[in-house]
């Protein structure tokens, strides 16, 4: 056996890690204060009477220390180790530590990142429970817990560096809790209005410019106006947690623009405040409740933006990286990246799960926000064999008395291994309808065999969601969201066109289900800027009017056009930000009719899965009918050049018209029979002329253009 330790023993390949636990070395610091041991419970930092309690959880640390920092961040001042470990929480409670004070951890244990442990002291670290950001994160090689350029196994070897003066530091904060009136927006009624906040306003003409881009611009009448005229309900806010820029972006000249890279899950994104002050965001959601709107968050819990086992060590990775995280269980050197994104949070740990909880009831007690959409939810809900609904993430919320009763939105899919979910959530969560999207375009851009699928979605896709004791509203149905075409973008080009994001074109979905109509791109020819306008108001008409949950895109009613480029992650410009130049008041119009259509008529937003069966007054709740007026038969059903059907609504509430829904999604134009109905049909809404009205006896016909929509009403005696 070779004695490693004799002189002329070979060098080794790569440079030898230092031992585990190294720290930096220690400036001159005033002599520690006195602290008493605190509390473990409540996790992050809490101010009491004459200090403040710190807590926060490391199962596999061996020393963890709180350093303070001059009141600009730029000089660690003070270190103090929290010597009291209560399963697994360190905690200490640090008297004159006050509200505004500037800190960070160090966190020293083992380093072996072949074990999955990747502490290293000499790095600063964000409180995973911090509220409040200072200063902005500067990119340095400092920032990595590895040696960069240390060979082919760098991340084996620790970088010794202090990385303090490149990091955001957590600041003290005091909450301030108020009450609240929720608007309670029946999930029958919801008319949900996908936003950012940045990229809603900053084009805004009528919203003062020192506001744009922030929450304050979001409760401006100009905009409340605005949502109230097109039927919004329910704002669902693209992230707001406070997020990293890239640095693969920062370097290409951009920004991370959508914001799913979470670098704290309770510290608002600063750019979104016009003043800096955390209360913007309660006093904005508290105005739009005034409105009647309510207001729900797109959350990313599913991965943090520290990336794989080659990114920066900032949080999670330095405090307990094998607790936080989902690890090869063959290699916990790298992350099971369920993802795509470098790295799955392990919500099966029970101090990651308390940590989401905790996430979750901060942003609705202190901000007062009405519910949640989950990003990647499948991640969430995977246990060591996979999904599963039954996961504790999922019974965690509902049989929360704070959660349970809020909006729950899943985004039922991930990267990994059986990732898509849809249908599969439990009753208690609503779900991204991606087939709704799929099929709507398809049927609409007359692809064959796609009458029958079309039909199911329109009633609120039963097949996926009809189990459970669940309800209608469990689909949240939509033909465009940030991820993708816009809706003008989407009969405007057949391919995407990307390039401005630097990747040659090579980023963004290329299955896009689009139709440009003619021609690629902006055009000035008549006959295909009408039928692209037709296009527009089939896919909304179909959005509006069926069963389930709507969900507009925002700026799809101003005609925002992206130039094709259907992934504007990293747009934060006049590409991704909403265009307010060219309003197109007939578009907003038509948006109005289809939402009061959806307010006033109780066939079209049920609480209740439609099934054919007879009310007491003996009528269907659905019929569906062939273009000939005569009941559709399975064998038509299953043709798959038939592009043409009719569909019958009787409401849920006595005294309201009866619906007939006349669709022809094919290329020419199709003699639709009116089905029958004892007062006839008064036509009330028409995607290829909305100016013209029309009656309707039982049986008459009538010429319904190609790819076009018309909507009949009448009341029955």
């Amino acid at each position: 056996m070779t004695d490693l330790a004799a002189p002329d023993a070979p060098a080794p390949a790569e440079p030898t890690a230092p031992e585990a636990g190294r720290r930096p070395p220690e400036p001159a610091f005033a002599p520690a204060r006195a602290t008493t041991a605190g509390d473990p419970f409540p996790l992050g930092a809490t101010v009491l009477e004459n200090g403040t309690n710190f807590a926060i959880f490391s199962d596999n640390a061996e020393r963890v220390t709180v350093c303070l920092f001059s009141e600009d961040g730029a000089r660690e001042v003070e270190r103090i180790d929290l010597t009291e470990c209560t399963n697994g929480v360190w905690h200490g409670f640090l008297p004159g530590v006050e509200a505004g004070a500037l800190y960070g951890y160090r966190v020293d244990g083992p380093w072996a990142p072949e074990a999955g442990h990747r502490f290293n002291a000499n790095k600063l670290l964000l409180d995973p429970y911090a509220k409040e950001l200072a200063g902005p994160l500067v990119w340095d090689e400092s920032l990595f817990g590895y040696r960069i350029g240390a060979g082919e196994n760098a991340d084996l070897v620790m970088d010794e560096r202090d990385s303090a003066a490149f990091m955001p530091k957590a600041r003290v904060v005091s909450d301030r809790m108020s009450p609240v009136n929720r608007p309670g927006v029946p999930w029958p009624k919801a008319v949900i209005y996908e936003a950012h906040v940045r990229g809603l306003t900053m084009q805004h003409p009528d919203i003062p410019e020192r506001q744009r881009g922030t929450f304050a611009a979001l409760s401006s009448p100009a905009l409340l106006n605005h949502l109230h005229r097109i039927g919004v309900t329910v704002v669902e806010l693209m992230p707001v947690q406070a997020f990293l820029q890239d640095q693969h972006l920062v370097d290409r000249g951009l920004t991370n623009y959508w914001g799913y890279n979470t670098l704290s899950y309770f510290a608002p994104e600063p750019r979104y405040l016009s003043a800096g002050d955390r209360d913007e965001i309660r006093e904005t959601v508290d105005r739009l409740h005034e409105a009647g709107i309510e207001v729900i968050l797109d959350v990313v819990y599913n991965h943090t933006c520290e990336g794989n086992h080659l990114g920066p060590t900032l949080s999670w990775r330095g405090i307990d990286n094998a607790s936080y995280y989902r690890a090869l269980p063959d290699n916990p050197r790298y992350y099971d990246d369920l993802t795509g994104c470098g790295n799955a949070l392990d919500t099966n740990h029970p101090r990651v799960l308390q940590m989401v909880l905790d996430s979750l009831r901060h942003w609705v007690q202190a901000y007062h926000v009405d519910g949640f959409r989950f990003d990647l939810a499948t991640t969430l809900g995977r246990l060591p064999g996979g999904f599963d609904p039954r996961h504790p993430f999922f019974q965690a919320i509902l049989q929360d008395p704070v959660l349970g009763r809020l909006k729950l939105v899943a985004e039922p899919w991930d990267v990994g291994p059986g990732g898509y979910q849809l249908g599969n959530f439990p009753a208690g969560f609503s779900e991204w309808n991606g087939d709704f999207r799929d099929v709507v375009r398809d049927f609409w851009t007359s692809r064959e065999g796609t009458l029958g699928p079309f039909a199911t979605r329109f009633a609120a896709s039963h097949d996926l969601f009809g189990g459970g004791h669940r309800r209608p509203w469990s689909s949240v149905n939509f033909v465009t969201a940030h991820d993708g075409f816009t809706l003008h973008d989407l009969v405007s080009y057949s391919e995407k066109h990307n390039q401005a994001n630097g990747e040659e074109n090579r980023d963004g979905h290329s299955d896009n289900r689009s139709w440009n109509c003619g021609t690629e791109g902006e055009t000035e020819v008549e006959g295909i800027l009408a039928l692209r306008r037709r296009q527009t108001r089939n896919l909304l008409a179909t959005l509006f009017l069926a069963q389930g949950v709507p969900m507009l895109l925002a700026g799809d009613e101003t005609g925002n056009s992206q130039g094709g480029n259907n992934n504007a992650y990293c747009q934060d410009n006049e590409i991704g930000w909403v265009d307010w130049s060219r309003p197109d008041p007939d578009l907003v119009d038509f948006i109005r009719r289809l939402a009061d259509l959806r307010l006033k008529r109780s066939s079209v937003a049920r609480a209740e899965f439609l099934t054919g069966r007879r009310d007491e007054r003996g009528r269907p709740d659905v019929t569906w009918f062939a273009s000939t007026g005569e009941r559709m038969t399975a064998e038509e059903w299953s043709m798959p050049h038939v592009k043409c059907l009719t569909v019958r609504l009787s409401p849920s509430r006595r005294g309201e018209p009866v619906l007939a829904v006349m669709l022809n999604g094919s290329e020419i134009d199709v003699i639709f029979t009116a089905p029958p109905g004892s007062a006839g049909w008064a036509l009330v809404l028409d995607t290829a002329d909305g100016e013209r009205s029309e009656a309707l006896a039982p049986g008459e016909t009538c010429t319904v253009p190609s790819r076009s929509m018309r909507v009949y009403e009448t009341r029955q005696t």
